[in-house]
């Protein structure tokens, strides 16, 4: 039998809340935290619940990068909609009418302005359809 005295489990406790300090100080934020200009965390999960910020991918348009596989093509987009996701011209295409939703999630900064937009498509034809490039965080 092991035992364990309250004087290691303390010190234990005391150190690991510690380290969870130390990474909760704004230095340590600093570093993954996108600087001001066009950028957008951009997630989209399967069903209707909006991924989470871990799951999502980084597009910055000042110059257009950070991990968007169509980083170019997604900014072009979004600056011809002045930055607004829901203004994205729909493109013509014949999706299935199986319905397996995906909920895509926007939030970040264009043009100095807050960008938060979630919304529900049918299926990922649909989502492609509707907001083109932007949510293409396949590769495809």
């Amino acid at each position: 039998m092991t035992h364990t005295s309250v004087k290691t489990v303390g010190a234990g406790l005391s150190a690991a809340a510690l380290l969870l300090l130390a990474g909760a100080t704004p230095a340590a934020r600093a570093d993954t935290a996108p600087e001001p200009g066009n950028w957008l965390m951009l997630g989209v999960s399967h069903g209707d619940a909006p991924a989470g910020a871990e799951d999502g991918t980084l597009l910055r348009c000042d110059p257009p990068g950070g991990g968007h596989p169509h980083a170019e093509e997604a900014c072009a987009q979004l600056s011809a909609a002045d930055g607004r996701i829901t203004a994205l011209p729909a493109q013509d295409a014949l999706c299935p009418m199986i319905y397996a939703p995906v909920t895509a999630h926007a939030e970040g900064m264009w043009r100095d302005r807050p960008v938060t937009c979630t919304e529900t498509f049918p299926n990922t034809c649909a989502l492609r359809a509707r907001t083109g490039a932007l949510f293409a965080l396949d590769g495809t």
